[in-house]
């Protein structure tokens, strides 16, 4: 039940990127965030959120024998992608 969650999230979050992607492009999802402290704290909120998400993957993966980089390079670049991408390597070694 929890492989079919994981994928069923991806999938999900993948389409509204697709689209998010398509409308304002890589940098226009940053961009648009920037307009007025509310907005602010929606990507600092994240930005914190995806840092402890790293610290999580870093420790999860060295007591699983996993190499978390290839997830937390795409934390970096991409968010939530890092961290699902991880759970459903995870889930599925």
């Amino acid at each position: 039940m929890k492989k079919i969650l994981l994928i069923v999230v991806t999938l999900a979050f993948s389409v509204v990127t697709i689209l998010a992607l398509q409308d304002v492009g890589y940098l226009g999802i940053f961009t648009g965030q920037l307009q007025n402290w509310g907005e602010i704290q929606v990507i600092v909120d994240l930005v914190i959120v995806c840092a402890l998400a790293v610290l999580w993957m870093l420790g999860d993966a060295r007591a699983r024998g996993l190499n978390p980089w290839p997830y937390v390079l795409i934390t970096l670049f991409a968010g939530s992608f890092g961290p699902l991408l991880y759970l459903l390597r995870r889930e599925f070694a």
